[in-house]
C-alpha cells in the first residue's frame, strides 16, 4: 500500500480547505453569536465539510461517468480551477469560486451560517470536491477508500478545531500571520494543481509526455 499517496491526499485536502484562512470569515459571520452558538456553528461546519468530502469521494467517479467526462479532461479542468484558487490564496484573497461578495453580504444576515456559506462553498467548495474526486479515482480497494474517507473526516475535525479556537488563533497569528499561512498553502496548492494538469495532459496528448 502506497501510504505516500494517502498522505498527499490528506495534505492536499487540508491545504485546499484552508481552515486557517477561514478564521477571519468565521469571526465576522458569527459576530452576533454567543460562545455556545459559536461552538455549535464550528461543530456543524466541520461535520458538513467532512460529509461533503466523503460524498465526493464515494460518488465522484459515478458522476463523471454519468456525464461522459473522462478523468483526464477532469484533471485538466480541475487543475486549472485549483490553480486559480492557489493564485488568489498567494495574494491572500478569497477566490470568487469559494464565495462571491454578494454571498458574503448575504451571509452576514443569516442566523445559521454553518452549512452555507462556511462549509459550502467557502471551505468545501468546487476545488475541494474536485481534489477529493481525483484522489478517489485511483483507489480501487475498500481499505484504500476507507483510508481516504478517514482523511476527509480528519480534515473535518481540523476545521472544527480551528474554528473552535478561532479567537485565540486570530489573536496569536494576527491578520499578517493568517495571510502568510494562506500564501504558503497557496504555493503548495499551486504545485498540486500543476501535478493534476500535467497528468491530465499526458493522457490527452501522449505525444507530449
Amino acid at each position: 500500500m502506497d501510504w505516500t499517496y494517502y498522505l498527499k491526499a490528506l495534505v492536499a485536502l487540508s491545504v485546499i480547505v484552508n481552515p486557517v484562512g477561514a478564521v477571519p470569515v468565521f469571526l465576522t459571520v458569527t459576530d452576533g453569536q454567543d460562545r455556545e452558538q459559536r461552538k455549535r456553528t464550528a461543530r456543524l461546519t466541520g461535520f458538513s465539510v467532512a460529509c461533503v468530502l466523503v460524498v465526493a469521494c464515494l460518488t465522484g467517479e459515478s458522476i463523471l461517468r454519468f456525464f461522459g467526462i473522462s478523468l483526464a479532461s477532469f484533471r485538466v479542468g480541475g487543475g486549472l480551477l485549483i490553480m486559480l484558487m492557489a493564485i488568489h490564496m498567494m495574494q491572500a484573497k478569497i477566490s470568487p469560486s469559494r464565495q462571491t461578495p454578494e454571498e458574503a453580504r448575504e451571509a452576514e444576515d443569516r442566523e445559521s451560517v454553518a452549512v452555507v456559506p462556511l462549509a459550502i462553498p467557502l471551505l468545501s467548495g468546487p476545488g475541494a470536491i474536485t481534489t477529493a474526486i481525483l484522489y478517489a479515482n485511483h483507489i480501487h480497494t475498500i481499505l484504500g477508500m476507507s483510508i481516504l474517507i478517514a482523511s476527509a473526516i480528519v480534515v473535518g475535525l481540523f476545521v472544527w478545531l480551528m474554528l473552535l479556537l478561532a479567537d485565540p488563533v486570530s489573536h496569536w497569528l494576527g491578520h499578517t500571520g493568517i495571510n502568510i499561512a494562506t500564501r504558503l498553502m497557496g504555493l503548495l496548492l499551486a504545485a498540486i494543481a500543476v501535478e493534476f494538469i500535467t497528468q491530465g495532459v499526458a493522457i490527452l496528448l501522449p505525444g507530449l509526455a
